[in-house]
């Protein structure tokens, strides 16, 4: 036969279930009771909240606009308006969610730039350093290009466009990281397309330079002549005084060779072809 469970133990469970009582009512708490008001008396309050700086609070307050008044012109306001509180107190996800919701819903809406402008916003505050992984800044990208090319003259693609810029650096700068560290095992053709990456893809960013001597220090440890001497002849005409030029033009001339473009390379090809998607 089971014994009965001793008075402490009792005591104890009884305690643990008073304390899982006060969180699930504490996190109860966090949410707009249902209290049936005015559209007008919703959303002047979430404004109010607003305006004192309670993002947190005024989020929820627009999401009961929606609530109680879905169909009403409010609601739509509100969607947006949630998004924004959101964005302010660093809940991202549910930002995001709201704005590609108001898209979907009001896809000609004339906030719908904000929209956009928004969710990038949104993913650009996530972005972390190049040793960790950037879907965040690749997200960034997305969404500030697809606010450029659907409104490239809306008041938000100046800074949608600098945004992208600083981003797509930002990837650049880790394609770079990943090179230098195949180079240093020697790991010539993983080096190669890492720099490969930023010459094709992020071309007019700060690492192209770097990534254009990588490629003649990898070619050469190869036994690629050719290739080299087309990657630093990229990087003298395009960044003549630049140390990486430099360094390239001293690697070239300890094999006794000089820089020559080969037009047939796919570096040169690369260089061609680019254009800006702007």
């Amino acid at each position: 036969m089971i014994s009965a469970r001793p008075l402490a133990s009792r005591r104890a469970l009884a305690v643990a279930a008073a304390f899982a009582i006060a969180v699930l009512g504490g996190c109860a708490s966090d949410e707009v009771p249902y209290e049936e008001r005015a559209v007008e008396q919703i959303y002047n309050k979430a404004m109010d909240l607003m305006a004192d700086g309670r993002y947190h609070p005024a989020a929820k307050e627009f999401d009961e606009v929606e609530r109680q008044h879905p169909y009403s012109e409010w609601a739509r306001r509100s969607m947006l308006m949630s998004a924004y509180a959101n964005y302010q107190v660093n809940q991202y996800d549910e930002a995001i969610l709201n704005a590609q919701r108001f898209i979907a819903l009001h896809p000609g809406n004339r906030d719908v730039p904000y929209a956009y402008y928004l969710i990038g916003l949104s993913y650009y505050e996530q972005i972390s350093d190049v040793g960790r992984d950037q879907k965040m800044t690749e997200n960034a990208v997305a969404a500030f290009t697809e606010l450029l090319r659907r409104f490239p003259a809306s008041e938000y693609a100046r800074d949608a466009r600098l945004k992208v810029e600083l981003a797509q650096d930002h990837l650049a700068g880790k394609e770079m990281e990943i090179g230098r560290y195949y180079l240093k095992r020697h790991d010539y053709i993983a080096a190669i397309n890492r720099f490969r990456v930023v010459v094709e893809k992020y071309q007019t960013t700060t690492h192209t330079p770097e990534a254009l001597e990588r490629l003649t220090e990898a070619y050469l440890a190869l036994g690629i002549q050719t290739e080299a001497q087309t990657a630093a002849a990229i990087l003298g005409y395009n960044y003549p005084g630049s140390d990486w030029y430099e360094d390239s033009y001293a690697l070239l001339a300890g094999y006794g060779l000089e820089p020559v473009e080969n037009t047939d390379s796919w570096i040169s090809r690369a260089w061609q072809s680019v254009t800006s998607v702007f």
